[in-house]
C-alpha cells in the first residue's frame, strides 16, 4: 500500500508541477499580451502626439501669415486714402498762378511721391497702351483719330496706383473706340 500511496503522491506532485508550469505559461502569455498592448498604445499615443504637434505648427504659421497679411492690407488702406491728397495737390498746381506757391506745392507733391515710392507704390500710367481691365477702368470712349487704333488709352482721368501686382486704385481712363 505504501507503494500505491507513493505512486499517488508522485502522480499528484507531477500533476501539481504540470499545473504550475501551465499556470506559469498562461501567466507569461498574459504578461506578454499586456506588454504588447502597452507597446501598441504607446506607439498610437506617439503617432497622435506627432500629428497634433504638426497640426499646431501649421496653425501657428497660418495665423502668423494671416496677421502679416491683415497688417499689410491695413497699410495699403491707409496709403490708398492718401491718393486723393495727391490728386488735389496736382489740381492745385495746375490752377496756381503764383510761381512761389507753385514751387511750394511742387515740393509737397515731390515729398508725397517719395513717401509712395518708399512704400513700394507705383503709378499706373497706361497712356498710349492697349486698354487693360486689370489696371484701368474705362469711364469714357472717344472716336479714334486718323491712324489711331481702337482700344488704346488716350487720356488718364484719375491716376491709378499699384503695389507689386496688387492694384490699390484703378486708373480711370478715356479709351479710343
Amino acid at each position: 500500500m505504501e507503494q500505491e500511496e507513493l505512486k499517488t503522491n508522485a502522480e499528484q506532485e507531477t500533476a501539481q508541477n504540470t499545473e504550475e508550469k501551465t499556470a506559469k505559461k498562461k501567466s507569461g502569455k498574459k504578461w506578454q499580451e499586456e506588454l504588447d498592448k502597452a507597446v501598441q498604445d504607446a506607439e498610437e499615443s506617439k503617432r497622435k502626439w506627432y500629428a497634433v504637434t504638426a497640426e499646431y505648427e501649421n496653425y501657428r504659421r497660418r495665423t502668423q501669415n494671416q496677421a502679416a497679411q491683415r497688417y499689410q492690407d491695413g497699410r495699403n488702406d491707409v496709403i490708398a486714402s492718401l491718393f486723393e491728397i495727391g490728386d488735389n495737390l496736382e489740381r492745385a498746381m495746375g490752377s496756381c498762378a503764383d510761381e512761389q506757391t507753385k514751387q511750394g506745392l511742387d515740393m509737397i507733391l515731390k515729398s508725397f511721391k517719395k513717401v509712395l515710392e518708399s512704400e513700394g507704390v507705383e503709378e499706373i500710367n497706361p497712356i498710349g497702351q492697349p486698354f487693360d481691365a486689370t489696371y484701368a477702368e474705362a469711364i469714357m470712349a472717344m472716336p479714334a483719330e486718323n491712324g489711331e487704333e481702337s482700344g488704346i488709352v488716350k487720356q488718364v482721368y484719375v491716376k491709378g496706383y499699384k503695389k507689386g501686382e496688387k492694384v490699390l486704385r484703378y486708373a480711370q481712363v478715356i479709351v479710343t473706340q
